[in-house]
């Protein structure tokens, strides 16, 4: 089944269409590769002519999410970035609080330990989001040279703002992790 059926699908058992609009947020989504966030999804389709307003689109943005085609990946400080998720396997996510990166990964033991720990609590997942919270290789260098804390040490509840003033890079995944 292609990610507009899909879509179309998921619209009909919730009493909505798959307008012209939702149409072409899908079929330009689905060119992306990588992490985006809505503001530019938003200058993409100004980029390319396209109107297509604000509202409508964090609309389906959040309808995309429900029927399982798009990830939301909740940043520090409210932010969100997206990725499409039809045609992919499964991931979870590394993001540095300082510069915005977003590192992907695969673990074979973290999915066996979920899984038996569901076991033994009779609990049954549908599915999960694991991302772990803290400084990329080169942030962490960056602290660690300018105040003198150890490299990979414990970190605060929380982790690290942005440095005054700025906001998070636009990271990009380089690559997959396995462990």
């Amino acid at each position: 089944m292609d990610a507009a059926t899909r879509f179309s699908e998921y619209l009909a058992r919730n009493q909505l269409r798959l307008t012209r609009e939702r149409r072409t947020i899908l079929e330009e989504m689905l060119q992306i590769r990588g992490h985006f966030d809505a503001d530019q999804l938003l200058m993409h389709f100004r980029r390319k002519g396209r109107a297509v307003s604000r509202a409508t689109l964090y609309r389906t943005l959040a309808r995309l999410v429900e029927a399982g085609l798009v990830h939301k990946i909740e940043m520090a400080q409210g932010q969100a970035r997206y990725e499409i998720m039809f045609g992919r396997h499964h991931h979870d996510h590394m993001i540095c609080l300082a510069c915005g990166r977003i590192i992907e990964f695969e673990s074979r033991e973290i999915e066996r330990a979920q899984d038996e720990v569901c076991r033994k609590k009779g609990f049954r997942m549908t599915g999960h989001m694991h991302q772990i919270r803290g400084l990329c290789d080169r942030c962490s260098e960056r602290a660690g040279a300018s105040d003198g804390a150890p490299r990979g040490g414990s970190m605060p509840r929380g982790g690290v703002a942005p440095r005054a003033g700025r906001s998070p890079r636009r990271g990009r995944a380089r690559g997959r992790v396995r462990v």
